[in-house]
């Protein structure tokens, strides 16, 4: 069984004790829900999916305005070790299964998948895979993000610049665009 420190916490409060929280600082992990057509390509390793569970779920299953007017695509590229470490897999799945033609999934399992070089398949890889499409809809407007480990953006940095240079892109440049248009949300710790 895999216990989260958090959550085990809070199940494991009695009724009436009290309780220390302090909630989200700042708006990087918000949707922008004024064009109904924006596509959203979410990043994660490990617990770093419980922002984007909100996100399907907005978009998803629960009855929101966001919802009810959602025609983009939400991506979702979660990285874990093993298939056994997919969290709220039968929600995505039902989320892909309802509404196949707006999100997608695609997962990086790192002790049971290899990427096109031999090694493990990291999250940054299997982003790599979809590297054209991933430049393409940030290029028509997408919003990334990127929610998990800080160690994951080393690679993830290194991928992308490599990729934007075979497109003849200076990934400075390109990153500096993407912030500017407020397209580039990074949470990670």
């Amino acid at each position: 069984a895999k216990k989260g420190i958090c959550s085990n916490f809070l199940c494991d409060t009695k009724a009436g004790e009290e309780v220390n929280m302090t909630g989200p600082a700042g708006k990087v992990m918000l949707m922008p829900e004024e064009d109904p057509t924006t596509d959203y390509i979410m990043v994660a390793t490990g617990t770093g999916i419980a922002p984007y569970r909100g996100f399907i779920r907005r978009l998803f299953v629960e009855k929101t305005p966001a919802a009810e007017v959602y025609k983009g695509e939400a991506w979702l590229f979660l990285g874990v070790a093993n298939s056994d470490a997919l969290l709220y897999d039968d929600e995505f799945q039902e989320a892909k299964s309802n509404y196949p033609e707006n999100f997608r999934i695609d997962y990086a399992l790192s002790r049971e998948q290899e990427n096109s070089k031999g090694g493990k398949m990291y999250i940054q890889d299997k982003v790599e895979e979809y590297a054209d499409e991933v430049f393409g809809k940030l290029e028509n407007g997408a919003h990334i993000y990127f929610c998990g480990l800080k160690g994951m953006m080393p690679g993830i940095q290194s991928m992308l610049k490599g990729v934007a240079e075979k497109k003849g892109l200076d990934y400075d440049v390109w990153l500096k665009g993407l912030k500017s248009k407020k397209q580039w949300h990074v949470e990670v710790y």
